[in-house]
């Protein structure tokens, strides 16, 4: 590797490491810290690019901040690149839950720790609220995109009045499953093939 693919492996490790370090509450809660860090800082995608990464990352297996840092440094560097990503963005997490599984029962009982973790919660439902604005935000308003938003919201919004479990995953899947027939049914009619 050349001096500048070290530097930008070290920038990924870094940048990674960053993220995993101040995102609190899983992959929705960083989606809004890696799309600032992806696009407007680092410029390292386009926006219809990380509604992509994003869609992606959330639907394949394994928490989403993993997946991102995988693809990311991938595109960037390579094997060597999406390695270190995956390894900066994993670090702080496997360090801090090894440091509070030694000390889980005593760390608990303190009352400034469960007053931080009670923050901590209204921190990450408006980190989550803000990511799904983001992303709402730079959907493009097409008729199709915007009946799948509102069917899929009421669905959800039924689903969590009426107490029926009802997983996420499926909710995705059955999305790219409708996205896919749509897009069968588009190609039929123009006469393309599949």
């Amino acid at each position: 590797m050349k001096n500048r693919s070290y530097r930008e492996v070290l920038d990924l490790f870094l940048t990674m490491l960053k993220i995993g370090l101040f995102t609190f509450g899983g992959g929705y809660a960083m989606i809004a810290l890696l799309e600032s860090e992806f696009v407007s800082k680092k410029k390292w995608l386009e926006r219809q690019e990380f509604l992509d990464l994003a869609a992606i990352a959330e639907s394949t297996p394994g928490p989403i901040a993993i997946n991102a840092a995988t693809y990311i440094g991938y595109k960037r560097c390579g094997f060597w690149g999406s390695f270190a990503a995956t390894l900066g963005v994993c670090i702080p997490s496997f360090v801090i839950i090894y440091a509070i599984s030694l000390f889980f029962d005593a760390f608990m009982a303190l009352h400034l720790v469960q007053c931080a973790f009670r923050g901590i919660q209204v921190c990450v439902v408006y980190l989550i609220l803000s990511a799904g604005i983001k992303l709402l935000k730079a959907l493009k308003r097409t008729a199709w995109n915007v009946a799948i938003v509102l069917v899929t919201m009421m669905l959800m919004l039924t689903c969590s009045l009426l107490a029926i479990r009802f997983s996420t995953i499926a909710y995705i899947l059955a999305c790219g499953v409708l996205g896919l027939a749509v897009d069968l049914i588009r190609r039929v009619r123009r006469g393309e093939r599949a």
